[in-house]
């Protein structure tokens, strides 16, 4: 009977990016169609970004939605270039005009997170990751204004080349990705129609 090795990775999408680009995986959530080369690319959702910081840090935006010009005052900690979030937030300044202070530069989410709950700056994020948060210890406030967002993309290997475990693999994964957002266990999160 064949046998399959399922590994799950989890890291940020430009590493992701470059493994999926080299083979060293066959399916992976990235969030920029337009750097995977030869891939299969299947948007699934559109997720909203999140303003979080401490209290104190934030405490004179207001509870509703912020507009991105309002980012501007903000010292944020953000990936370093090269990454998704941060290639979405270059977009939107560049789009608006805007000039932000970036105080840090963290790839890892863990270490970044930390840096943002012990008060040295604030950070975009999507909703994926504020699922879990300590809202008592953070703020996570909303961009509209348009609405800061970013596209999640399922990518694998064509259909001629993904392995029948891969094919099953990217199946499930759609799946499991549409029933949290239909949960709403996935804040922000839109699905595309299919």
């Amino acid at each position: 009977m064949p046998m399959s090795d399922c590994m799950w990775w989890k890291s940020l999408s430009g590493n992701l990016e470059r493994m999926i680009n080299t083979r060293q995986i066959d399916l992976a959530i990235v969030f920029q169609k337009d750097k995977i080369l030869r891939w299969s690319a299947r948007p699934i959702l559109e997720e909203q970004l999140f303003l979080i910081g401490s209290h104190a840090l934030l405490a004179a935006l207001p509870d509703n939605p912020i507009t991105p010009e309002q980012l501007a005052g903000i010292p944020l900690i953000m990936p370093s270039q090269g990454h998704g979030l941060r290639g979405r937030l270059d977009a939107v300044c560049q789009e608006h005009a805007l000039n932000v202070e970036i105080v840090a530069e963290i790839d890892g989410l863990a270490l970044l997170m930390r840096a943002v709950r012990d008060g040295l700056g604030a950070t975009l994020q999507p909703g994926a990751a504020i699922s879990h948060l300590d809202n008592d210890a953070l703020r996570v406030i909303g961009v509209h204004n348009p609405v800061l967002s970013r596209p999640n993309f399922l990518v694998s290997l064509s259909d001629d080349e993904l392995t029948p475990a891969g094919l099953a693999a990217r199946v499930v994964l759609t799946k499991v990705m549409r029933q949290l957002v239909d949960a709403g266990e996935w804040p922000g999160a839109t699905l595309y129609a299919y």
